[in-house]
């Protein structure tokens, strides 16, 4: 079954553990906590106490995506609040080799990101080392954006390498998301789905979350 990773960048966030219960009761496996510092990307969200108020509200897995530019200095302020998985950008300051072992070290889940410019061969030495990759399908930063098709043979070749060498490694894709392009990443071979607007933006947001862990 494809994990569902909706971002609660796009939910009421005068209601967040409400909607958060909402996703993840309807069978959403994933919350997908966007963390962004005006300066890596430029948009500003979500600190590690709403984070750890997260925590102290749900039993959630909380998949919390650093998209900032020094990830290294606020990596244990976001697992001490609660995170279950750290993401990072490839394109972060820092050393990815040594962070992603220091998470794991920490006793949480560890994953890197790369932008859509970036190639995916950029994180192919990384993989032994990552419970999961992401994949951008939009420039980060905001919700609501067009999804690039540029994203999907990063995918395929990301599948291809995770194939080859026998890992157990979760290929994500995050921006534009919807129905119709979350079932061509699935059959690129993405195995996560993140989903703002298409989830929190729906009618009905628990029905959403079944039609999408349907693909």
């Amino acid at each position: 079954m494809i994990k569902l990773a909706p971002s609660i960048l796009s939910a009421d966030f005068a209601h967040l553990g409400r909607d958060v219960k909402l996703v993840t009761s309807a069978g959403a496996q994933m919350i997908h906590v966007d963390v962004m510092d005006g300066h890596f990307v430029p948009n500003l969200s979500i600190g590690p106490q709403i984070v750890k108020s997260l925590r102290r509200d749900s039993d959630a897995f909380l998949d919390v995506h650093l998209m900032i530019t020094d990830p290294e200095k606020y990596t244990d302020a976001y697992i001490d609040a609660g995170a279950n998985l750290i993401n990072f950008h490839v394109e972060a300051n820092g050393d990815p080799e040594k962070l992603l072992k220091h998470i794991r070290e920490r006793g949480v889940k560890s994953a890197v990101t790369i932008k859509p410019k970036t190639p995916a061969e950029e994180i192919f030495k990384y993989l032994d080392l990552c419970d999961m990759v992401l994949v951008m399908s939009v420039e980060p930063g905001f919700g609501g954006q067009s999804f690039m098709e540029g994203s999907l043979p990063k995918v395929r070749a990301l599948a291809d390498e995770i194939k080859k060498r026998k890992l157990s490694c979760d290929i994500q894709i995050d921006g534009g998301i919807n129905l119709e392009t979350g079932a061509r990443a699935v059959k690129a071979g993405a195995t996560s789905l993140v989903a703002g607007t298409a989830v929190f933006g729906a009618p009905d947001i628990a029905e959403r979350v079944k039609e999408f862990l349907k693909l």
